[in-house]
């Protein structure tokens, strides 16, 4: 059995947890998320505290087991708290902009990158270089940053580019003088 899937869940006072055989839903202060679960994982639910655990005979869904126990948890921690990502712009000449629901972002190329916004996802800009990402859906979150930071990623030698906050970047020497 999974060590990570048996332990409890805390349900904090403003989330409502609703569940049947294939489907949980998570409703909350900040949004509602469903996801489907399989028929293997059984859901008991003693006043708020939350337990995962699998049939008897479903051994081939064994490693499944801490994975739907991470993935309710990460909904319930959603929609009471929210989740985070920063990045952060750093070049000359980088810098930020929301404009209605699509962010504009001038990297350095002869054109502004626009990218629109998901309606989960909510942008603030601090000083046109710093990106604070918010959500409840944490896939959501890290694969829409992960599509903004692929517009120009961190080099090596100058180490320009967009960057996760407090990400470290193993600089390269660059060429030698004689």
């Amino acid at each position: 059995m999974s060590r990570i899937g048996k332990l409890p869940i805390t349900i904090p006072e403003n989330v409502n947890v609703n569940y049947n055989d294939s489907e949980i839903k998570v409703t909350g202060k900040f949004g509602t998320l469903q996801k489907q679960i399989p028929n293997t994982i059984q859901i008991q639910q003693d006043k708020n505290i939350l337990k995962i655990s699998l049939n008897d005979k479903a051994r081939n869904m064994r490693p499944l087991h801490g994975l739907y126990r991470t993935l309710i948890n990460n909904m319930i921690i959603g929609v009471s708290e929210q989740f985070q990502k920063t990045l952060i712009l750093k070049g000359v000449g980088y810098r930020g902009v929301v404009q209605g629901k699509e962010i504009i972002l001038n990297l350095g190329y002869s054109h502004p990158v626009k990218i629109n916004i998901p309606n989960d996802i909510s942008i603030e800009i601090i000083q046109n270089t710093t990106i604070n990402l918010k959500s409840c859906n944490k896939e959501k979150l890290g694969l829409f940053a992960s599509t903004i930071r692929a517009w120009r990623r961190p080099e090596p030698y100058k180490g320009k580019g967009i960057l996760y906050k407090n990400e470290q970047i193993i600089r390269k020497a660059g060429k030698t003088g004689k």
